[in-house]
Order: C-alpha cells, then structure tokens, then sequence
C-alpha cells in the first residue's frame, strides 16, 4: 500500500490536530474523506485537501475510499463507528475513552473476538512520550529494584465552564489510569477519590482539586492530583519511587532563563504542545502498521480496563464527603480475552 487513506470522523478542534499531523508532518497517509454532524465543519476540513465530506460515520467508514479511520468525536459516541470499523475489517484508530460506559466497551471487545483480529487503538498518546518511556526502561532494567510508590501531577492553566467534576476523572485522569497501566504492566485493583481545599479559581459547579488513590495488584500505591485550574500552565509530573532510587518526570525543562526576575524556565500551555511530539509518534507508528496489516499501540482491552477504573472512580467519588475522602472501590473487571492476552 503506497498510501494510507485515512477517514476522519469528528472535525472539531482534535480532528484538525490529526489532519495537520498527517498531510503536513508525517509520511504514509493522508485523509481522504472527512465526516461530522456539522457538514460546514466537514466541509472546512475536507476541501483544502480534495477529501470526500460525508454527515455519518457509517457512510464514511463503508467508503471504498477509506483504508483506515480515525475518530476524533465525543466519547460517548465513539460505539457504534468503533463496531461499523471492526465488522467492515478496517483498523481504526479511536481518541481516549474507547467509550464511557463499561456496557459499550464490552460490546467492541465482543465485536473484536468475533472478528478474531485487533483492529482497534486507543489514543492513549502518553505511552509514545519520551520521558514516559524512559520511565518505563528505567523501572525495567531492574537497577533499582521493583515499583512501590508513583506520584502524578496532572495541571490545567483552567477549563471551560462546561467542564464538569465528572471530567476531572473520566477526560483528565483518564491519562494517568492507562500510564500507569502500561507503565506498572499490571491492572489497578481499586481506587478511592480524596477531596482536598477546594480551589476559589474553579467554577462554583466543580470539585477541584481532587487527588485519585489508587493500588495495583502487586500493592503499588498510585496518586493522582488532578488540579485543572492551576493558572500558571499545563503541568504533567511524574515520579517512579522504587526499592533503591526514583525516576523523575522533568521533560518540561527546557532552557532556564535567568535574570533579575529569576531563574525560570517555560511552561507548556496545553496538551497540544506538550504531547506534539508523543501524538505524532503515535499517529505515525499507527499509519505504518496499518500498511502492514498488524496492530500497534494500546488495544481495545486498554480503552475498556482505563473505564472501568473510571467507573469505580466515580463511585468513590459519589460518596465523597464536603471535605476528606470517598471509600476504597474495589475494581471488577472480567478476565482477559485470549485475544489481549
């Protein structure tokens, strides 16, 4: 296959992210049809580049047009087009979450196993980040001994006002949930949400900061801090304590400008330019396997396992009281297909 032709679902801000990579930064694919509810959207993306516009997932996927796709829509959507991509044999590349209910992530494991053959990548872009995987090499050496501690920091300068406590979880420490995952190489077992001061930057709606506890099956205690209106930029931190040293998160240093103001360095803005290179890596290594005909990146076991820890997220966090925590929840997964195995 001389070129990918790659179909987008989902014109919003994500989507164009993805076109920009692909026809302008990467080697291997371009877009070929674009579809969204909004068709002036669709239209927007799709013209410049000659692409096919179509108002349904469902018309973009059983295009002829179309070897792989690319869905950068509402989670809660996601479903169905994941389903229609499996059944029609394409490899789809999915935005985080794979979907927002337990009952919808199992039905596209079951539509998979049918199919007998891993089409679906989660876009988890964290685990194509530099530092991230020096992390993991560093734990896998074994020099330091094995994981007891790892401590997250996930800072937004602020959100939108349409952005809810259930956010914090489900769309923000979603992140931290699947590195940890794939950093750990074990399943989170439980997970209880802690309500710490709440902040006066914050909408009068939203329970922020809160802080995610969670264990994994060895006993690895994990702790999130997700604060999304910390002001000063978009902050990702993250620390590896082992038996006999730690690993650092510090890829946001730059350069240090130093002068009478002080010894400084820059501070990212957004996920978009902090994860550039991470998604362009991702993006990238996905074109190439789908010209090979093999699966890369996480899988839809991934996209289902990160929601289920989610759900139990939002248990706890249900029953947290004003002030303190909710209850440890216990995740209940079911076991692990063959096919993910």
């Amino acid at each position: 296959m001389a070129e990918l032709r790659i179909g987008l679902i989902g014109a919003g801000g994500m989507g164009r992210a993805h076109v920009e990579r692909i026809e302008n930064e990467l080697a291997g694919g371009r877009i070929s049809a674009v579809a969204d509810l909004n068709v002036d959207a669709a239209r927007t993306v799709a013209e410049p580049l000659g692409a096919r516009v179509f108002t349904s997932g469902r018309e973009l996927i059983e295009s002829d047009d179309v070897d792989a796709v690319l869905i950068a829509t509402f989670g809660k959507v996601h479903k169905p087009d994941v389903i229609r991509c499996i059944e029609a044999g394409k490899y789809v590349l999915c935005e985080k979450p794979l979907a927002t209910t337990i009952a919808d992530c199992e039905a596209i494991l079951a539509a998979e196993q049918k199919m007998g053959k891993k089409l679906v990548t989660v876009g988890f872009m964290r685990r194509f980040d530099a530092g991230y995987q020096q992390m993991k090499q560093v734990l896998k050496a074994g020099e330091h001994g094995y994981a007891t501690l790892v401590h997250n920091r996930h800072r937004n300068p602020s959100v939108p006002e349409n952005y809810t406590s259930r956010n914090a979880i489900d769309d923000t420490a979603i992140h931290e949930i699947d590195t940890m995952r794939w950093l750990l190489d074990e399943e989170i077992t439980s997970v209880r949400v802690d309500r710490p001061r709440l902040t006066s930057n914050r909408y009068e709606h939203l329970v922020d900061p809160i802080v995610l506890v969670m264990y994994t099956e060895s006993g690895v205690r994990i702790d999130d801090e997700v604060n999304v209106n910390i002001d000063f930029g978009y902050s990702i931190e993250c620390e590896l304590v082992m038996e006999k040293g730690t690993a650092r998160l510090g890829d946001q240093e730059q350069i240090f400008i130093r002068d009478r103001a002080g010894n400084r360095n820059a501070i990212c803005s957004s996920h978009i330019d902090r994860f550039h290179a991470a998604f362009n890596r991702e993006v990238g290594q996905w074109i190439n396997a789908v010209k090979a005909d093999r699966h890369t990146g996480s899988t839809a076991w991934d996209g289902y396992a990160a929601t289920v820890v989610v759900e139990a997220a939002l248990e706890s966090a249900s029953k947290a009281a004003e002030t303190g925590g909710g209850p440890l929840v216990d995740v209940q997964m079911i076991d692990k297909p063959e096919l993910y195995k």
